[in-house]
């Protein structure tokens, strides 16, 4: 696979389109290519120090344009394209629905969450998980049900594409939505802190990141023992992210996953846009090892994440409209995984079991995230390597 990147002038340049004039070009919009699939990260590239970035990837047409995999839109009950929950299930070989609570952090608020939720997991006879049943609660980042962000679209994709991929993998599960009111590491870390005190919850999904320089502030809300935290790696290729490159977290990197004619049924290898990397800040954990790197390494393990191969949620096209859209980032691995988790109720202190269950896990042996002088920094091999952790989930052995 392959990454190109575009903006809308290049690819109307390209299509022999209208192009805007550079004083519109502030409102370009950067489109990414992996193989024939195009898309676009749903928050913008480029954050401020101290703040997060989301790394859900929306699939589009060439100029940027949102779609479900078939061309447009589609009827809320019609069939979505792009992979649901049987296939993910399938693909990790998942078979019970657990009991657990998930929460979920992520910026800005969501107003249409119960309600989006609601037709994703109709689609595919999941459960109701509603406020009156006492499956899903909407809090913002002091708890409170009420006085929520401002809704952000981008952000608002994020969080229906965490709650699908928890609920695609953890059915049973609870769900609580925790909306920080901005996304800087100060808010970010109080949501998480907030998500940790909750009664029940086993599981905190984040799908953000940022640079390391002055995360260290933060890093207490990222350890909480008892508590599986997950975090993407990011969607930038090989570099480190925050709060990825935590010692207390799950680092989740992200595959292409594809149908094949293995045993398995399933065959990945690295996506190349996944982040890893070694931290410059965080002291290598216990259960690591490694020479090369003499401090935290990420990832510890990998889900899908590839746009091209990526999979179906229900959420905003606008502030006012919802419809199906295919996903893919990181940021569809890290709630993943979190799901499995939630599945399973265990209450880990950090990555640990991971590395001590790999035969739990399917090893991810192909595919590169960048340059890195051929190391497992940046390249998939036997064992582990910086872009896919050691593996992939194969049932629930290692979590």
């Amino acid at each position: 696979m392959y990454l190109v990147k575009w903006t809308l002038g290049s690819v109307a340049l390209a299509l022999g389109v209208a192009v805007a004039s550079p004083a519109s070009a502030q409102s370009a919009v950067a489109i990414e290519r992996s193989g024939n699939t195009f898309h676009k990260a749903v928050c913008a590239h480029g954050n401020q120090l101290g703040t997060a970035r989301c790394f859900a990837h929306v699939v589009t047409d060439a100029r940027g344009e949102e779609k479900d995999g078939k061309g447009g839109n589609v009827s809320p009950m019609a069939t979505p394209s792009g992979y649901g929950p049987t296939d993910l299930k399938a693909a990790y070989k998942i078979t019970t629905n657990g009991t657990t609570t998930i929460a979920i952090v992520d910026a800005y608020g969501y107003s249409k969450a119960e309600s989006d939720l609601a037709t994703y997991r109709a689609q595919y006879g999941l459960p109701a998980c509603t406020t009156a049943n006492g499956c899903f609660k909407k809090v913002n980042q002091n708890g409170v049900q009420g006085s929520y962000p401002r809704d952000d679209t981008g952000w608002a994709q994020e969080s229906a594409l965490d709650l699908d991929m928890a609920s695609a993998m953890c059915p049973g599960c609870k769900l609580v939505l925790v909306e920080a009111t901005t996304p800087s590491f100060a808010n970010l870390a109080a949501a998480v802190n907030t998500a940790a005190g909750m009664p029940g919850v086993t599981v905190i999904s984040n799908s953000y990141g940022g640079g390391e320089t002055g995360s260290s502030t933060y890093n207490s809300a990222y350890t909480h023992p008892g508590k599986a935290i997950t975090a993407s790696t990011g969607d930038s290729g090989y570099g480190v992210s925050f709060p990825a490159s935590s010692p207390g977290v799950i680092a989740v990197g992200g595959t292409h996953l594809v149908r094949d004619a293995s045993a398995r049924g399933w065959g990945e290898t690295a996506w190349s846009s996944g982040g890893s990397g070694c931290s410059t800040v965080y002291a290598k954990p216990s259960y690591q090892t490694g020479a090369l790197c003499t401090k935290r390494m990420e990832a510890d393990v990998s889900a899908v994440g590839d746009p091209a191969t990526g999979v179906a949620v229900y959420g905003p096209t606008s502030r006012r409209g919802s419809g199906w859209l295919v996903f893919g980032g990181t940021s569809v691995s890290a709630p993943l995984i979190g799901g499995i988790y939630g599945v399973t109720g265990h209450t880990p202190t950090g990555a640990a079991s991971i590395y001590a269950n790999t035969a739990s896990l399917n090893d991810v042996t192909a595919g590169t995230n960048g340059s890195c002088g051929g190391t497992y920094f940046c390249t998939a091999g036997v064992g582990y390597d910086g872009p896919t952790g050691n593996g992939t989930p194969n049932g629930t052995g290692a979590f």
